[in-house]
């Protein structure tokens, strides 16, 4: 009886570290939504006040070529590093894994130098009478992807250990500051041009990393820090260094990060195809890119501060709870039909907001463009682009999520394995690109995403069925709405699109908000049918998403 006890109150005691993950794990997703809001708020109200006072060919050049610029280095310096350091492993030793984290920068110095030059000297450079200052704005961009990346080893040890409340308000300064230095430069002295954009850019990674070093000399040696059991206790401790008594680096750690890492090289080149095929290929003008870019992200609205929160956050999550590489026989049964349960209902949560953006965004492209942008934007092709951008946005859900799964449970020799995958899909991705863009223009960037989505979607729906296949749990179910949901829908699509066309767009204010109020009337009726529908969603969404109770983590 002594020995049921005790492996009972394990057991529960398991199950309370399940939930608390949990827990802490949508209480970050909650709260990295916000900011996302916050920061997406800010940046398009940034952009829609630019666009009265630099040209679109310098927003082209800034949100197109430099920003790329800034995201490969970031993104191929330490993407590898992130996942091999935050996947779940009993043996991890955080002194190893910080000095894994630093491969970063030199890294990053690496990349900025290489693409820089290649910025510099091979692609096309902008008439210097209509696009100043280029070189300085190629410079400050790629030192600021340096500067960001300084802050590695603080990002990993905060994201492991789920402190919520940092990445906000880190984020959060380091966006306001960027935001009110772009809007005053602009205001003072709009000739500037890309020299505003490169002194903002820097300012923001350097509050970034700035608010992660502080935050850590004030935490470590704290009460708080005893309390957490926190693996580091000074300072000294986040630099590298080598110890007689033990290897420099987790050298299984480091071989999964170079998996990581040809994988990520494939990845950026899916995620950023577009702006490689502008920058590379020259198939739209400076001007045409910034117009495609403005669109993109009003598009990309939901899929950044919603969906991309919620694939990081919950990465973590299914990191800490399956064992990487371990079939589903060889890992406890609570721990699969918690993982289970947690899958099942974010594909229901991210496919129903996917479908209600299709539902809602045919009748409201236009109007949408129109009242951020002018004519510049709601003229030409810009409606029929964010229309089928609706369609991406729901692959963009869907995809997220599964691959966040599955990222997270394959062994190494599978993600080996998969990048030969990415390669297929980078290639033929940048080849649709190329012939469909000169075909149809911009729309044929969205098709080609589209397509080369919906291939890595099959390819992870494939791995979670035949993860799940030997047990009772289907989490794949969470791809299929009720019916009634899916009749609201289609009948709100309708009703929306007749709205569309007696309302809207060129008919005054008094129609257009008629043609609003007959929206919100069927998001509404939509949001009813889901909440009397979906009750097993509801319920996950009220404990965790929507939980009061006191966070435990900061």
């Amino acid at each position: 009886m002594t020995a049921a006890r005790i492996m009972a109150a394990q057991q529960q005691q398991q199950q309370q570290q399940q939930q608390q993950v949990l827990q802490d794990t949508t209480r970050l997703a909650s709260s990295t939504m916000a900011l996302q809001v916050v920061f997406r708020v800010l940046t398009f109200a940034l952009n829609a006040f630019t666009l009265r006072y630099v040209s679109k060919e310098i927003i082209g050049i800034v949100n197109v070529r430099l920003t790329l610029l800034y995201t490969t280095v970031v993104f191929l310096a330490r993407e590898a590093f992130r996942k091999a350091c935050l996947s779940h492993s009993a043996q991890q030793s955080w002194r190893r894994t910080v000095n894994l984290t630093w491969l970063a920068v030199p890294l990053g110095v690496c990349w900025s130098f290489a693409l820089g030059w290649l910025w510099l000297n091979v692609l096309e450079v902008p008439d210097p009478a209509v696009i100043p200052h280029y070189g300085t704005g190629v410079v400050a961009f790629g030192i600021s992807a340096v500067i960001e990346l300084v802050s590695e080893p603080f990002w990993v040890l905060a994201q492991a250990h789920l402190f919520v409340r940092l990445k906000v308000i880190a984020e959060s300064l380091a966006i306001i500051a960027r935001c009110s230095v772009t809007v005053l430069l602009v205001l003072i002295w709009p000739q500037w041009g890309l020299v505003i954009f490169s002194l903002a850019q820097v300012l923001y990674t350097s509050l970034l990393s700035l608010c992660y070093i502080l935050y850590f000399v004030k935490f470590l040696g704290s009460q708080e820090a005893e309390k957490k059991s926190f693996p580091l206790r000074s300072m000294m401790e986040f630099l590298p260094r080598y110890s007689v008594s033990q290897d420099f680096l987790d050298w299984k750690q480091a071989w999964l990060a170079w998996s990581f890492f040809k994988q990520s090289f494939l990845k950026q080149i899916l995620t950023e195809g577009e702006r490689y095929v502008m920058t590379f290929l020259n198939v739209l003008s400076f001007g045409d890119q910034g117009v495609y870019d403005i669109v993109n992200n009003l598009g990309s609205l939901v899929a950044r501060f919603v969906f991309l929160p919620i694939e990081e956050s919950f990465y973590v999550y299914f990191s800490k709870v399956l064992e990487r590489g371990k079939n589903i026989k060889s890992q406890r049964r609570e721990e699969i039909a918690a993982a289970s349960e947690v899958l099942e209902s974010l594909l229901k949560l991210v496919t129903l907001i996917g479908l209600v953006i299709i539902a809602f965004g045919y009748a409201y492209s236009q109007l949408a463009l129109d009242i951020y942008g002018g004519s510049l934007l709601s003229g030409g092709s810009g409606p029929v682009l964010l229309r089928f951008y609706c369609l991406y946005v729901l692959l963009l859900a869907i995809n997220g999520v599964t691959e966040c799964f599955t990222f997270a449970s394959m062994s190494k020799e599978e993600v080996d394995k998969f990048n030969y995958i990415m390669l297929g899909l980078s290639l033929s991705f940048l080849c649709l690109s190329y012939y469909m863009t000169s075909w149809l223009g911009s729309i044929g960037f969205i098709l080609a995403n589209c397509f080369n989505m919906g291939l890595r979607i099959a390819h992870s729906l494939y791995y979670i069925w035949k993860y799940y296949r030997d047990s009772p749990y289907r989490p794949l179910s969470g791809l299929a709405p009720s019916p009634v949901v899916i009749c609201v829908l289609v009948v709100s699509a309708a009703v929306t699109g007749y709205s569309e066309v007696r309302l809207c767009c060129d008919m005054g204010w008094p129609s257009r908000l008629a043609h609003i109020l007959v929206g919100a009337m069927c998001l509404s009726g939509t949001l009813a049918a889901v909440l009397l529908s979906e009750g097993k969603l509801t319920h996950f969404i009220r404990s965790h998403f929507l939980s009061k109770k006191p966070k435990k983590k900061v």
